[in-house]
């Protein structure tokens, strides 16, 4: 990370990876804002976005969409992105940098991947200088996962491949991107592919769950069928050191 101190806004500074990035940034000395409609900033209404990125250096946009129907997840993302780099021409602020998500840009049926290169394309077009941060899946979402995938009492699941990686190596590759150079489309994933049922398999046996989990490669993943590799980082992409096995005993199952 750079030296020279920052300020840093966080569009989702309140969440999962945003809450992890703005204590990484102050950590290091830089003035990070955690940006949320919590925080009096909304980037969908536009309420308070001009007041937070006075002054700033750079716009960091975590944010998540609060539906995952297609249509609303498109106009989410392109709502709120649309929003962020006006203000931030009127504020000056110099690098937008972007959580997204490894294989927006390959052949899929996945309507939240759309959404999110429709998020993509704005940027990309928009004249700012900018770092889109394409993360693989989290292992925080292994047990969502299980359960939209979960027929009756049997976990159905591809046996697509995915690189997962921890959130907190997530919040710092999205970090660094922050307080570094614009860099445009970089790609972060953990050190192991696993495919999706596997992924889900060891998680759910670690946690005494006792839903069996079958491989169906015609099975969905998020409302859509997706192809071997299409999940999985090109040859470059910067991998982080958590695994499962060292991920799992320290984040047990969150409590019904």
């Amino acid at each position: 990370m750079k030296d020279s101190d920052m300020k840093i806004v966080v569009i989702g500074g309140t969440g999962l990876i945003g809450s992890k990035v703005v204590a990484k940034l102050s950590e290091h000395g830089h003035e990070a804002v955690a940006a949320a409609p919590a925080t009096g900033v909304n980037s969908i209404t536009g309420e308070g976005l001009a007041e937070a990125l006075a002054g700033a250096d750079v716009v960091v946009d975590v944010s998540n969409s609060p539906s995952f129907e297609p249509a609303a997840v498109r106009d989410f993302f392109t709502t709120s992105t649309t929003n962020l780099i006006v203000a931030e021409r009127e504020a000056g602020v110099k690098h937008h940098v972007a959580l997204t998500i490894v294989g927006t840009n390959r052949p899929q049926e996945i309507g939240y991947f759309a959404g999110k290169a429709a998020q993509e394309k704005l940027i990309r077009d928009s004249g700012q200088h900018y770092t889109l941060v394409h993360a693989t899946q989290f292992f925080e979402f292994l047990g969502s996962i299980a359960d939209i995938s979960t027929d009756g009492t049997t976990v159905r699941l591809p046996g697509a491949l995915v690189q997962p990686m921890a959130a907190e190596d997530v919040a710092t590759a999205v970090a660094r991107a922050a307080a570094g150079e614009p860099r445009g489309d970089v790609e972060v994933a953990g050190p192991e592919q696993l495919g999706l049922d596997e992924l889900v398999r060891r998680g759910l046996a670690f946690r005494g769950d006792p839903r069996p989990v079958v491989r169906d490669d015609d099975a969905h993943y998020y409302g859509a069928r997706v192809a071997e590799r299409t999940l999985i980082p090109v040859e470059g992409a910067e991998l982080f050191t958590t695994t499962l096995e060292e991920w799992l005993p320290a984040n047990p199952a969150p409590s019904a």
